[in-house]
């Protein structure tokens, strides 16, 4: 059976439909009402969850060690201010937190969030249905173990990371449950159409083979939805992408996240891709079973055939279509050399009973 757990009103699973987690992160600009209104936004264009970032900036970044660096580098790079100002200004009120619940709660989606700060966890628990690990946080072991430990389902990104790094992640949240997910991540946030070439969705099948009681999933910046697609097709079911209203709004996460429009295709795609996928077993399926009778070819008599006379090859053809009682092509054999005891018209089927 394959690895399944609850998160909030859904099943999450290779045998379930695809949970998709809308990360609005930063992208309330620091206001409640833009935050609530992006949830519903998020529910409409067919999210399942939505997920929020609970850090202070001095909890998460050092300003002296930024500064230190003398430059801000990747997407950081084009921040007009430093990254501690932008932290701060990213925060998120502990207290819009039973509002931003709520607010899931009436959207009819989940509500949960990646909590940057240990003290934090107690705070949030009552009011969250899951955790999610940031990649840049995959080697902060304690936060892993006292996320893990709280008895929730726990997704870990495993972006700028190596499988040793996840394996010793994974190992962690497994001393305290089995309702994980391992998501392939990359965390370029540049939005560049070059960081197709680093998604790496096939570290999905070693993850598959390492972590087999884990369920898979994609946390995503790449534009559109062309990654998630794939990811869902190598087992994916969880996957991650940030969400705004207009990614031409001024702030970090806007540029490389889907707005309702591209959210809502990526999620009908989806939904077609899953049924499209199907079972593993090959059958002839419901709605091709006509057509196994007006595209297979059958025995035929290539021209008039008395009672009594010895078919050869020569006066039987394989054409369409095969009723069902018809004899397809490779038992051809079983009539040539025997005598026929009726009558067969030119181009009727020829079956066993028809000779002797």
């Amino acid at each position: 059976m394959n690895p399944e757990f609850t998160i909030g009103r859904h099943t999450v699973g290779l045998d379930h439909p695809t949970y998709f987690i809308a990360d609005i992160s930063a992208n309330h600009d620091g206001d409640l009402g833009r935050a609530k209104d992006l949830i519903h936004l998020s529910a409409n264009a067919g999210a399942n969850a939505a997920k929020f970032q609970n850090f202070l900036a001095p909890t998460i970044v050092s300003d002296y060690g930024f500064k230190e660096m003398g430059s801000q580098l990747s997407h950081q790079s084009a921040w007009k201010k430093s990254v501690s100002e932008v932290y701060a200004e990213a925060s998120l009120p502990m207290e819009w937190t039973q509002t931003l619940k709520k607010t899931c709660d009436d959207a009819g989606i989940d509500y949960f969030t990646a909590p940057y700060d240990l003290d934090l966890i107690d705070a949030l628990s009552p009011h969250v249905c899951a955790w999610k690990v940031g990649s840049g946080d995959i080697t902060w072991h304690e936060n892993i173990e006292r996320l893990a430990a709280d008895g929730k389902p726990i997704l870990i990104a495993a972006g700028a990371s190596d499988l040793e790094e996840v394996r010793s992640a994974v190992a962690i949240a497994q001393r305290h449950t089995q309702a994980i997910s391992v998501m392939q991540c990359n965390t370029n946030y540049t939005a560049d159409l070059e960081n197709f070439g680093f998604i790496a969705l096939n570290v999905l099948k070693t993850f598959a083979e390492e972590f087999p009681g884990t369920v898979l999933g994609l946390s995503d910046h790449t534009p559109g939805h062309a990654t998630v697609l794939g990811a869902v097709t190598l087992g994916a079911r969880v996957i991650e992408k940030h969400f705004t209203d207009d990614t031409s709004r001024e702030g970090p996460d806007h540029k490389f996240s889907m707005d309702p429009v591209t959210w809502r295709d990526m999620v009908d795609r989806t939904r077609e891709l899953e049924l499209a996928l199907g079972p593993t077993e090959k059958i002839i399926m419901d709605n091709e079973r006509s057509t196994v009778i007006v595209q297979r070819r059958a025995v035929r008599a290539s021209r008039p055939i008395k009672s009594g006379e010895v078919l050869t090859n020569d006066d039987l053809a394989v054409l369409r279509p095969c009723p069902t009682d018809a004899l397809p092509p490779f038992r051809i054999a079983e009539v040539i050399g025997r005598a026929a005891v009726r009558d067969i018209d030119e181009g009727d089927c020829v079956r066993p009973p028809d000779v002797a």
